[in-house]
């Protein structure tokens, strides 16, 4: 069994933290109330043993008082910690300014204010959204606005009891990891002082500090989305479709989108139309999750739909259900949205003289290889990232400015994907776009996607992919998935299901470890340091491991490639079998669980 080597904890630390809160918030503060009725000491604990940590994606967190919360202060202290970013580096935009986007969350539009008035007090110029927005439209107009930073308020496709900020910096890219570790001095040189003053928003406003935008910086990221259009005539642009965009901030972009491309059957499912901070139709607003598509499942039968697209609430990932040959619909993994949507790019690029000598895909090492293989038929390069957008936006930069490679298209296997870099995150909405113009090339030959899926399995190989999370939360919880972590760096299996390890990849230590003959090498790739350790095995399948960025999870990668897809599925269940079993083997149960 393997113990978990939790530090003492430092009660005065945590005592103090809330002695701090009890004594510095405002009496008619909410926060103060909550914090009172709290009879539970391991919950205060929870709560107050540390500051809500924040990385290179920013800081994301369960909404309430506490420094390990996200509310009003943790977020003026980020916000802060911007502003001083922003006022001691060198800039290439002309102003020093920040714009502030919002989706349907809890307290979002809140969180947003919070943030212009505090990086206002400061003296930099906040833009703000008059109302909620994707975070790809916030990327897009951190570009078009020439700001030096931007932050979208959102938690992604967390559940509703969480909320975060998610932190761009002038490119359009979230932060790097030197810029973030810079903000988070910042923030640490804030001090233990609890309440800031920040400015009053009528003021900022008179001031010029604080302005408003509107619809002209969407009707411009809609401007952008015509140059993703192959074909601007087809006749099958009435196929029906169903779009949800599960409670959050895609409904209008999207209107305006497939109106831009004339797309006359786009189906909103009703239910799921509006924006609802409880996203009270699903358990997750998550469309990875096949739970998220049984309204949006029964809205496309009733229309008879060949293509369902979903959202998350912040509209950057994208999740795809296709009607299959018997009628029913049968959601697609991350990986298959990406090879089908690259498979198609350069197709069409080929046959419109568009396709570059030196043309690159830039996908996570996480990500499937079956990448690989479409882009070896086409002779393109294929770049491998780290797991997160932003590494794949880092590359997009670097390429950029050398002008060695030139972009094509950006996926990871979480359902995020770029296809036009006017945008430097992963955008659902350009994304479902795409895919509806794919389906309607496809039905003006006779075909559908399904069918097309079909055929690069037939071409390439039955490459099939899964990832399973094992949830720990809290104190205990985090020191829990670093002991995962270490126990598999200490303690590499041989064997994995049937297969033998053969080579194993350590992004900590940056080595290249042979099994079979010891060997240990500097890794290739050139990549930052990261707690991510890969498993090669004998019959090509591969197995990654690693703590998730933004969740208490421990995150397990499985991919196999096989002669029949029966063969896959049944290769790709045993190694997810041996591997949870191996985990649940060394590891407390009672904390413990898988989500698949």
């Amino acid at each position: 069994m393997l113990a978990v080597e939790r530090e003492g904890v430092d009660q005065m630390q945590w005592k103090s933290n809330l002695d701090i809160w009890l004594t510095q918030l405002p009496e008619d503060d909410p926060l103060l109330s909550q914090l009172m009725q709290i009879q539970n000491e391991n919950l205060l604990e929870e709560k107050f043993y540390k500051e809500l940590e924040f990385g290179t994606g920013g800081m994301r967190g369960i909404m309430g008082p506490g420094t390990n919360r996200l509310n009003i202060y943790t977020v003026r202290k980020v916000a802060l910690g911007l502003a001083k970013y922003i006022l001691n580096t060198e800039i290439k935009v002309s102003q020093r300014s920040i714009v502030v986007g919002y989706d349907s969350r809890h307290q979002s539009k809140e969180f947003a204010l919070e943030v212009a008035k505090t990086v206002g007090s400061f003296g930099v110029k906040a833009y703000l959204f008059k109302e909620l927005s994707p975070t790809p439209v916030l990327s897009f107009a951190v570009r078009n606005l020439e700001t030096s930073m931007g932050v979208m308020i959102t938690a992604s496709h967390n559940p509703s009891q969480y909320n975060g900020l998610k932190v761009f910096g002038e490119d359009g890219a979230q932060l790097t990891s030197k810029a973030a570790d810079q903000v988070l001095d910042h923030i640490k040189n804030a001090g233990s002082d609890l309440v800031l003053d920040v400015a009053d928003e009528k003021k900022l406003l008179h001031d010029g500090m604080l302005a408003y935008i509107g619809e002209e910086v969407t009707d411009a990221y809609i401007e952008a989305l015509q140059n993703i259009q192959y074909q601007g005539n087809l006749a099958t642009r009435d196929l029906p479709i169903v779009f949800t965009a599960l409670h959050g901030t895609a409904t209008i972009p999207i209107r305006k989108a497939f109106d831009s491309y004339s797309f006359t059957n786009v189906y909103h499912v009703p239910e799921q139309e509006l924006p609802d901070p409880n996203f009270s139709t699903v358990q997750s607003p998550n469309p990875e999750a096949a739970a998220a598509f049984e309204l949006a499942i029964q809205c496309a039968k009733k229309y008879h739909a060949e293509l369902i697209l979903a959202t998350d609430p912040d509209a950057d990932r994208l999740g795809v259900a296709l009607r299959n040959e018997v009628g029913e619909y049968s959601l697609l993994t991350g990986n298959q949205i990406g090879v089908l949507i690259l498979h198609y790019m350069l197709e069409q690029k080929l046959r419109h003289g568009e396709l570059p000598r030196n043309g690159v895909v830039i996908k996570t090492i996480a990500t499937t290889e079956m990448t690989r293989a479409i882009g070896a038929k086409f002779d393109i390069k294929i770049v491998d990232v780290l797991i997160g957008f932003k590494y794949i936006a880092e590359k997009i930069l670097e390429f950029e400015q050398t002008d060695e490679y030139t972009f094509l298209f950006g996926f990871e296997e979480s359902h995020g994907y770029l296809i036009e870099d006017f945008v430097r995150d992963k955008d659902a909405v350009q994304t479902a776009l795409y895919l509806a113009e794919m389906a309607a090339m496809y039905k003006s030959q006779g075909t559908t996607i399904y069918q097309v899926l079909q055929e690069i399995y037939k071409e390439f190989g039955y490459y099939r992919e899964t990832t399973t999370s094992v949830i720990l939360e809290g104190k205990d919880g985090a020191d829990q998935i670093n002991n995962i972590l270490e126990f598999f760096r200490n303690n590499p299996p041989e064997q994995i299901h049937l297969s033998t390890v053969v080579k194993i990849e350590d992004y900590v230590t940056k080595k290249e470890i042979d099994v079979v003959t010891g060997r240990e090498i500097e890794m290739e790739m050139v990549l930052p340091t990261s707690n991510v350790l890969k498993y090669y095995l004998d019959d090509g399948s591969w197995i990654v491991i690693r703590p998730s960025g933004t969740e208490p999870k421990c995150k397990f990668y499985f991919a196999v490639k096989a002669e029949n897809e029966l063969i896959a599925i049944e290769k790709l269940k045993g190694l997810e079998n041996f591997v949870l079993h191996y985990v649940q083997s060394n590891i407390s149960t009672s904390v413990c669980y898988s989500e698949i």
